[in-house]
């Protein structure tokens, strides 16, 4: 294998991105539900998501949008964010080493928290919601 390097470029972006979500399609948990709510949309929602990262961690300013509506409805409990999380963070671990990489686990486990709490509060005060 190549020696890792940081997250510096659009094409490290790519990998990243690719190489997880292909990680979560295939996980029993997180799979099902990434298919049922993305369905056959998934070359645009990963080109989404490369524009995400892209803005967050090399600050190009690639992506416009609103994250909380896309996921408040989600039918997901903090298992769900615990197994997010752990395959992101292997997925860093594996490709990746220096401060962007490490950017990008901290910005993840933020928005986990983040999502993880306005999810369970729309879920226990039905459908109301605190984004």
């Amino acid at each position: 294998m190549a020696k890792k390097q940081d997250i510096l470029a659009l094409d490290d972006i790519k990998l990243l991105v690719d190489t997880f979500y292909t990680r979560v399609r295939a996980d029993e948990l997180l799979g099902p539900i990434f298919d049922e709510r993305i369905q056959d949309r998934w070359p645009q929602h990963l080109d989404i998501m490369y524009r995400f990262w892209q803005t967050v961690l090399l600050e190009e300013l690639t992506y416009q949008g609103n994250p909380g509506s896309k996921h408040i409805t989600l039918p997901v409990s903090n298992e769900h964010f615990d197994r997010w999380i752990s395959i992101f963070y292997a997925t860093i671990d594996e490709l990746f080493k220096g401060a962007k990489a490490e950017e990008a686990k901290w910005r993840a486990q933020k928005m986990a928290e983040m999502f993880s709490s306005k999810i369970a509060y729309y879920q226990q005060h039905k459908g109301t919601t605190i984004l």
